[in-house]
């Protein structure tokens, strides 16, 4: 049986369909130092247990997602619209 994802416009599809693009990080100010910078870039948590990413419909709705997800048993938790997501943390 394959693992569905509850896309918030689309209703529940095949994870096929999704592309994921890594952990959903708040970004640092365009004005941030270089240090900032490369730990966005470069210095990742491998967190075990619940985990935020985002993850494209590219095969539906093309939105962006935030998906929580659970990384040592793979049970989704949680799907947001990323533009909805940014939009909570103003």
């Amino acid at each position: 049986m394959a693992s569905l994802i509850r896309c918030p416009h689309c209703g529940a599809r095949p994870r096929e369909e999704f592309t994921v693009r890594g952990a959903a990080l708040a970004r640092p100010a365009p004005e941030a130092g270089e240090a900032a910078w490369y730990a966005y870039v470069y210095l990742r948590e491998n967190p075990r247990g619940p985990h935020a990413e985002h993850w494209h419909h590219s095969a539906g709705c093309r939105r962006w997602l935030v998906v929580t997800r659970d990384t040592a048993t793979h049970e989704t938790l949680g799907v947001a619209d990323a533009a909805a997501a940014v939009e909570q943390t103003r």
